[in-house]
């Protein structure tokens, strides 16, 4: 496991900001790819209506597009040794060594820097600032 100081992961912020951001984009999009496919499913559950199967197709398609483009994203963060925690907010972990003990650093799509830190159990509502 890769140990940021509060330092390197606000300079790393400039590459994984972009990457989280994305990662958020695509998440709006794979929910959104998910529910026209639930809707599609209906459809075909009731009576079908006036479907191809080119539209089951395509909505199957869009989803695992979607998802791919998610993993491809999560495992370009967590190559740089940063833990993804939310998709829909963006929420970015560091790992880092406070007073001997590991904790993260902890940040999310929309601020500036990081400013908040939270031991390993605790999570998002366990932030306190640096």
């Amino acid at each position: 496991m890769r140990l940021f100081t509060p330092g390197e992961a606000n300079a790393l912020l400039a590459e994984v900001g972009p990457l989280a951001e994305r990662l958020v984009e695509r998440k709006r999009a794979l929910d959104e790819a998910e529910a026209a496919r639930a809707a599609l499913l209906r459809r075909i559950a009731g009576n079908g209506g006036d479907l191809t199967p080119s539209d089951v197709a395509d909505a199957v398609a869009r989803v695992d597009r979607e998802a791919a483009a998610i993993g491809a994203l999560v495992d370009e963060l967590q190559g740089l040794g940063v833990q993804v925690k939310d998709l829909d907010l963006g929420l970015l972990d560091f790992p880092w060594e406070r007073d001997g003990e590991v904790v993260l650093l902890c940040w999310r799509v929309g601020e500036d820097e990081i400013g908040y830190w939270h031991g390993v159990d605790e999570g998002y509502a366990g932030r306190k600032p640096l």
